[in-house]
């Protein structure tokens, strides 16, 4: 088992006890509820007669079901407007701070709470949501739990584990231009399968991880869970606290520098013993698209569809499934492959600098005509931001539409869905069946740079080219 790591330490400190099954009793630092799996979680604590025991270590926002383009109340859909009322009982009856729209702050949850200086490094964190393995970037060890774990921590303020092993990845050397976060863990999760990581916690690290700002090392961090990871984390580091210092929620004055003394404490030891080790070079990863049913089944922009011969046999059934599915054929270029609809946003890619990068690439072009294409701002402070800065300009101008915050179509909890078998260029985190709202729509997975390059195409597109011709 692993050593003198940073997941050892953060569990470590915060175990309670070890329970008769052999699992550890975990201390959660922070918990974050939205309105999709808090409801029933609620409703369980109120058949027991029991109340949050730790109010003020749980915040609260919504952001899977709101529309964003029309925010009037009631919402259009009845069944969001009473997840979203149950939300907002609920936290008022338990005294828990709530983030919801209009309030300046509200968001997706993996985005509001790092911005807020909530994140921090050595606290345990959990979500009833996928990706809250985002918040791994800050050196905190994070895991997305289901309702009935919800209902445990809102109890309890614990949750029962089974400890994991810690697999170390590098990536070593300098990304290329064109090359983003997104690119980096796509090729992680291509090399190592969507279950890979099944029992591990992933540790980033090597020399592009460290060149990486707090927002890029979110990106990679949020997409561990795609290849089987419970968790991903990057140890802290001064640009972790370049970014937490002067936040609201983050240390201030004598216990800022407190609070750097120990998180500099719980980094990786130097001689730390790894269940595993993998290295990858920066210089051998390109713009990565997926072509399948699954965040695995990506390829370099430079790539064909992999024929059935060139997989291993237990893969070609899935890729069976997916040519199917995807009507792409074996041996046929990923470039070129037409685009309908072309979303950035999400809990990976919605953040401030995703839309700036983008933004670079809209600037003075056009959404091709058959292309619907649009932004949603990770979060109200994004939204803020980018528009303090022109970037909703910059997009309208080229033809995308510029929404509120939410989670938008990265699983279509709300009015913004795929039609029929309709395709989109996305720089969200999943491309399963019916993923982005229509049983028959088809997704695939790339950096925001890479969405806009679509979008203005209308087909899959080497985002280098607009670098090349700027």
């Amino acid at each position: 088992m692993s050593k003198g790591t940073l997941f050892d330490k953060v569990w470590d400190l915060h175990t309670v006890r070890t329970l008769p099954s052999g699992q550890t009793q975990l201390f959660i630092g922070l918990h974050l509820i939205h309105e999709v799996t808090s409801p029933q979680a609620f409703a369980m604590l109120r058949e027991r007669n029991l109340k949050v025991l730790f109010p003020e270590r749980t915040v609260a926002t919504v952001d899977h079901i709101v529309p964003t383009d029309n925010l009037a109340r009631p919402y259009k859909d009845t069944l969001a407007e009473e997840m979203i009322r149950a939300l907002e009982n609920s936290v008022e009856e338990n005294n828990i701070r709530f983030f919801n729209v209009g309030s300046g702050n509200q968001g997706i949850v993996h985005v509001i709470a790092p911005e807020q200086g909530m994140t921090q490094p050595g606290m345990t964190i959990a979500c009833g949501d996928s990706h809250t393995s985002t918040h791994g970037a800050f050196g905190a060890i994070s895991f997305g739990i289901g309702t009935s774990q919800v209902r445990d921590v809102l109890a309890s303020q614990t949750l029962a584990l089974a400890k994991l092993k810690v697999r170390r990845i590098e990536v070593n050397g300098t990304l290329q231009p064109g090359v983003y976060a997104k690119d980096v863990v796509l090729h992680i999760i291509r090399q190592l399968g969507v279950k890979g990581g099944v029992g591990y916690a992933y540790e980033y690290a090597g020399t592009a991880i460290e060149q990486m700002s707090m927002e890029e090392r979110m990106t990679v961090c949020n997409m561990s869970i795609e290849g089987g990871a419970r968790c991903g984390y990057v140890n802290p580091d001064r640009i972790t606290y370049d970014y937490l210092q002067g936040r609201e929620f983050a240390p201030q004055g004598e216990d800022w520098d407190k609070a750097v003394t120990w998180w500099e404490s719980l980094r990786s030891e130097p001689d730390a013993e790894y269940d595993d080790v993998v290295v990858f070079q920066a210089e051998d990863i390109a713009p990565t698209v997926t072509w399948g049913i699954t965040p695995g089944q990506g390829i370099g922009i430079d790539e064909a569809v992999p024929t059935p011969e060139s997989l291993l046999e237990s893969d070609r059934v899935l890729a069976e499934e997916a040519y199917r599915y995807m009507q792409l054929q074996p041996g046929q270029a990923i470039a070129g492959t037409p685009i309908d609809v072309c979303f950035i946003g999400s809990c990976t890619n919605g953040r401030l600098s995703d839309l700036r990068e983008a933004a670079k690439f809209a600037r003075g072009n056009q959404v091709a005509p058959q292309v619907k294409a649009f932004v949603v701002p990770g979060s109200e402070v994004v939204k803020q931001q980018a528009e303090a800065e022109g970037l909703d300009r910059i997009f309208t101008d080229a033809g995308f539409e510029w929404r509120n915050a939410g989670c938008s179509m990265c699983l279509a909890m709300n009015p913004d869905k795929l039609q029929g078998d309709q395709i989109s260029a996305s720089s969200s985190n999943r491309n399963f069946k019916g993923r982005q709202g229509s049983s028959s729509g088809r997704t695939l997975l790339m950096s925001p740079a890479m969405v806009v390059a679509a979008a203005i195409s209308g087909r899959v597109s080497d985002v280098r080219e607009l670098i090349a011709s700027s």
